[in-house]
């Protein structure tokens, strides 16, 4: 489930950065601020679970930010 909900979140982040480039900075940070709260919550747990619980939210959090880097690059590249 969570997956699926990270994997839509970085498609519209790509179509939407594509579209229109400025504005889609600001969902982009939002999500990177919830998955950095997810990953701050995750990693209090003691010892190595802390890097454990936080390790998802550190993936998740890169792949929105290479989503959305990938839609404004593309975007770049067009050639009007």
């Amino acid at each position: 489930m969570v997956v699926a909900a990270v994997i839509a979140v970085c498609v519209v982040l790509a179509v939407l950065a594509f579209l229109v480039p400025r504005l889609s900075r600001h969902p982009e940070r939002g999500t990177q601020r919830t998955l950095g709260a997810g990953a701050r919550a995750g990693g209090q747990a003691p010892g190595i679970l802390g890097r454990l619980f936080s390790k998802p939210f550190h993936t998740s959090s890169r792949a929105v930010s290479r989503s959305g880097s990938a839609g404004r690059r593309s975007r770049g590249r067009m050639p009007f």
